[in-house]
């Protein structure tokens, strides 16, 4: 089973009257080596957008949220809700 760490997508570019909305800026990057080493790295990720990689973030818990990418968490089977804490 792959490992995956966290990219954080970057706007595109902005243009005076039209911002950039970034509503799902957390995407998943297969890692071939330890997150730690990709952190700060710009990859690409699973679902073909290039991120810069977040090497302190855990795929397993950011997967499940809303603001990640929809092809990312379908590609990585990472759709599944979390629990909270009891």
């Amino acid at each position: 089973m792959p490992s995956y760490a966290v990219g954080s997508a970057r706007p595109g570019r902005w243009s005076p009257g039209r911002p950039v909305e970034q509503s799902r800026p957390w995407h998943a990057v297969e890692a071939h080596r330890p997150a730690g080493e990709l952190d700060g790295e710009v990859e690409l990720a699973v679902c073909g957008v290039i991120v810069q990689v977040e090497g302190a973030q855990d795929w397993e818990r950011v997967g499940a949220g809303r603001t990640t990418c929809r092809d990312c968490r379908q590609l990585t089977a990472a759709g599944r809700s979390l629990h909270p804490v009891r």
